[in-house]
């Protein structure tokens, strides 16, 4: 019982000591002669013999079943490990699933309202132009009626404007825009933005500094351009006339190129620096003035240059300016 006892709450090893250990007192209280470790008699050898063959046995198989017990116990939890964390893995299969499909009904609803939208906005511009367009076979002489379609013209690409960042919100989070990246000239996109940007910064002082001799950027040009364009119209937007804006381009020495759009805006708090890139957040809103817009710019401006390779972000401007917005482009792929 001492034996089997040992190994059964002790494992082998413990059962072994307590079979030496009975098997000493069996021969010293229970075989002659007595009180000795001596033994006398053949039969008190085939005792003592049956003795020790029986306790080593029992106490083995008493080992062998704690540990058998125990490494069940050790592969249950095993098997209850690799069970939740094939559970886990399946729910994260499904929600990743459910994503998926989220994201492409949202690009299909999405597809589908905008094509809506240009529809109607398309035919509106087109009209609108044909009307303004001095050679046209409309002869419009009232002054107010050429002001009201000069109000439905802008407000037509404003509208379309918006749609177009819709737009590229969702591509941006389905993850649906490509970096087709090329050597780009700094300047030409520059130049083209400004370009089509005469509009927007026709009533401010516009100042541009790009270093000579720039190297060539690895990047899809439209989406730069793109981008560029959004934080000269937040720039515009921000700052009452006849305020300065100022472009600057110049290599980092880092592998990139930082342009620069600073102006003298209301200005973006330190703490909000983020947060002016995320949807629909907007800045600066009260003190009895209005921006237009619906707060997507910046977060699809940041979208287009992150995807590909750069980065977006505010610094702090010189003194005599109140908001810096800093791209950084690379110039290797």
């Amino acid at each position: 019982m001492v034996v089997l006892a040992a190994s059964t709450f002790f494992g082998s090893r413990a059962g072994l000591a307590a079979s030496v250990f009975c098997i000493l007192s069996f021969n010293f209280f229970f075989l002659p002669p007595y009180y000795t470790f001596n033994i006398a008699g053949t039969e008190n050898w085939v005792a003592f013999g049956a003795f020790l063959i029986t306790a080593l046995v029992s106490g083995q198989l008493s080992g062998y079943a704690l540990r058998q017990a125990h490494e069940s116990e050790q592969r249950r939890l095993e098997i209850e490990r690799l069970y939740k964390e094939l559970s886990e893995a399946f729910e994260q299969a499904s929600e990743a699933e459910a994503l998926r499909r989220s994201e492409k009904l949202k690009s299909s609803l999405l597809d589908a309202v905008t094509h809506d939208l240009r529809t109607p906005l398309t035919s509106i511009k087109a009209a609108v132009t044909t009307m303004l367009t001095p050679s046209n076979e409309f002869q419009i002489n009232d002054p107010s009626a050429i002001d009201l379609l000069k109000i439905v013209d802008e407000e037509t690409d404003r509208l379309n404007y918006s749609v177009e960042k819709l737009v590229g919100i969702a591509k941006v989070e389905a993850g649906a825009i490509e970096r087709l990246s090329h050597p780009t000239s700094v300047e030409e996109i520059v130049s083209n933005v400004v370009g089509r940007a005469s509009k927007l910064l026709a009533e401010r002082e516009i100042t541009i500094d790009v270093t000579s001799d720039l190297p060539n950027v690895f990047v899809d040009p439209i989406a730069i351009s793109e981008a560029l364009y959004t934080v000269l119209d937040n720039a515009a937007k921000y700052s009452k006339p006849p305020g300065k804006i100022k472009l600057t381009a110049r290599p980092t020495g880092e592998g990139s190129v930082m342009l620069s759009v600073q102006d003298q805006g209301i200005g973006i708090a330190k703490e909000l620096r983020e947060r002016v890139f995320e949807k629909f957040y907007r800045a600066g809103i009260g003190g009895g003035r209005f921006f237009p817009g619906l707060g997507l710019g910046l977060a699809f401006a940041r979208g287009l240059v992150e995807s590909q390779g750069g980065k977006i972000f505010l610094a702090d401007p010189e003194s005599e300016y109140s908001t810096n917005f800093v791209l950084t482009l690379p110039t290797e792929v």
